[in-house]
């Protein structure tokens, strides 16, 4: 099955692991993302004045050109996702300013599309029952398993908010990415700031204020005992892992947590090749957990490599 797939700017840069797992995930399981051509950037953040319609000019014209390919688009980022479904939303409830900005990008979009997140096809089409059954059959062919990592699902603020436009898991207690990780044979676990902000875009403004915030987030999920928390958000990646190293020169006692994204889990899960997945781009290594899970065949090292346990990427430099 072919699904029209929006990449978006950071998973052609530094989130590149992720795209690289995400369609790796998808191939294997008979959902082959395929790239969108000619795309652009989505703008990354939706309007808060709904007559600066300029600032829709560039989702929407994501969304005409995905509309062109087919009758749905799909995504891996939290961000892309909440600005171009809200985009769409907006296009469907107003006619007048939709062709305006049909005007602007020259096109004429209907806002008949359907915007996806990658999560809701897992869960909607594939079925996360299916997916226990492949992640099974790769546990019998590889000897390997997730079985007893302590996962903490970070949602964040984009992936759910605001929920009447999103609808893809209630905002205030979601499960999709608890029930995907009980698929994979991880334990989910519960810590109180799995749908808080990290910080987002006030890493630009007030890098303090964030990196505060990411610390809540990260020693929420270390109190409930988490071996690694995992996002669907390329700047929660970013902000909760790249600053961690300050944290723990202000914080006396703070350990390191890996932050990966969801899809290099669910890779390992279903027993694919990880090589290329952007390991190294992780400041916070997460190789060493998963390695003592019994992975250390899928990075080509030996746990006593890694000297001991998380740790920060010596070639990971911003």
């Amino acid at each position: 099955m072919a699904i029209p797939y929006y990449p978006g700017c950071t998973l052609s840069t530094r989130g590149r692991g992720y795209d690289a797992s995400g369609r790796a995930v998808a191939k294997a399981l008979g959902l082959e993302l395929q790239e969108l051509q000619d795309w652009n950037c989505c703008g990354a953040t939706f309007p808060l004045s709904m007559d600066n319609l300029l600032a829709m000019a560039g989702p929407a014209r994501v969304l005409a050109g995905a509309r062109a390919q087919g009758e749905r688009v799909a995504t891996l980022c939290a961000i892309c996702y909440n600005v171009l479904k809200r985009t769409n939303h907006f296009l469907q409830g107003d006619a007048e300013k939709r062709e305006r900005i049909n005007h602007f990008i020259e096109a004429q979009y209907a806002g008949d599309l359907r915007v996806q997140h990658f999560l809701e096809v897992l869960r909607d089409e594939l079925g996360f029952q299916a997916l226990r059954q492949r992640v099974e059959e790769a546990r019998e062919a590889t000897g390997r398993s997730l079985e007893g990592l302590k996962v903490a699902p970070y949602y964040g603020c984009l992936l759910l908010r605001p929920q009447k436009e999103l609808q893809l898991d209630d905002a205030e207690d979601p499960h999709i990415l608890e029930d995907l990780l009980q698929a994979l044979g991880c334990q989910p676990v519960d810590f109180s700031h799995r749908v808080e902000c990290c910080g987002s875009y006030l890493l630009v403004t007030s890098a303090e204020l964030a990196a505060d915030m990411s610390f809540g987030v990260l020693q929420s999920a270390a109190r409930s005992a988490a071996d690694l928390l995992v996002t669907a958000c390329p700047l929660c990646q970013y902000n909760l892992d790249y600053r961690q190293a300050e944290m723990a020169r202000q914080h006396p006692g703070f350990q390191p947590l890996p932050v990966l994204y969801f899809t290099q889990l669910m890779g390992l899960a279903l027993g694919l090749d990880a090589t290329d997945w952007g390991w190294e781009l992780h400041h916070v290594d997460p190789r060493p957990v998963l390695t003592e899970h019994g992975y250390g065949q899928v990075f080509g090292v030996r746990r006593s490599e890694f000297g001991g346990g998380p740790q920060r990427t010596p070639n990971s430099e911003p």
